[in-house]
């Protein structure tokens, strides 16, 4: 997947805000691990500007060698949207350095006040390069997996607004992707349960996302077109929570189970 493919270094010259100056500060607070405060109290910008920051803050990543391989919705879930306080659908974009080996180890000390949430994750067989209907969107993947994706928002007590989140890369910080399956034909409401240490601490349904999680790949196809973005064969698409999310701390064993589709697990070292 080629960087150019995203179009993300010519967004720095939007009128109206520094956006070049704000995507630096987010991405030193990503990388030095350090909580600031949101940024749209004294910068004031609008959402597509928070955007044209998101694309700025991850040209920097590409810069230092990071490649993109995917997107990720937010807030596709009741649930998500009442616990961030919000009503919209986000995007956010994925990197390589984001991926977590599934069953491995993943640092504390890599974040700043991580959660996890139960996700789906779709794998991409064909470019999507235009805004697809549901009934077209299982003929772009290739399969779907249990995943979780650990979102850690830069800004201090994990407390933003719409604008500032997306600014920040939509909270996301890392992902971990289980075994994929093609079978495609049966996702709209199979069973979550994520665990800690085989304690539930989360129950809920693929149902939540979106009604139908191949909703979020028909989406995804109409933000990416938006921005004029194409998503190549091979890319993933993280559907969105289908439950809150859930702070973790060093040594536990997180996993989610998705009823007919399989697990995906990880440990946490501090």
């Amino acid at each position: 997947m080629n960087p150019g493919t995203w179009h993300l270094t010519d967004v720095a010259s939007m009128p109206g805000t520094d956006i070049a100056a704000l995507a630096q500060l987010l991405d030193s607070a990503a990388r030095e691990r350090g909580e600031i405060d949101p940024l749209t109290p004294q910068h004031g910008f609008n959402l597509e500007q928070a955007y044209a920051i998101q694309h700025a803050s991850i040209a920097l990543r590409h810069a230092r060698g990071e490649k993109p391989v995917g997107v990720k919705l937010g807030f596709t879930s009741r649930a998500k949207m009442i616990q961030m306080g919000v009503d919209s659908l986000i995007w956010g974009l994925l990197t390589d350095a984001m991926l977590y080996e599934e069953g491995g180890v993943v640092s504390l000390s890599d974040f700043i006040h991580p959660r996890v949430e139960p996700e789906l994750c779709f794998l991409t067989s064909r470019a999507i390069d235009r805004p697809l209907t549901l009934l077209e969107a299982a003929g772009y993947l290739a399969g779907v997996a249990p995943a979780m994706e650990i979102i850690d928002s830069r800004y201090r007590n994990f407390k933003f607004g719409l604008e500032d989140v997306v600014a920040d890369n939509c909270s996301s910080a890392g992902v971990v992707v289980g075994e994929f399956c093609a079978d495609l034909s049966r996702l709209n409401n199979l069973g979550v349960t994520m665990r800690f240490n085989g304690r539930p601490v989360a129950l809920g349904s693929t149902g939540a996302i979106l009604g139908n999680p191949l909703r979020s790949v028909v989406q995804a196809s109409q933000l990416a077109s938006d921005c004029g973005m194409v998503l190549p064969a091979g890319s993933l698409i993280m559907a969105g929570a289908a439950t809150a999310a859930e702070a973790f701390k060093p040594g536990l064993h997180v996993s989610v189970d998705i009823g007919g589709l399989g697990r995906a697990e990880f440990l946490t070292g501090g």
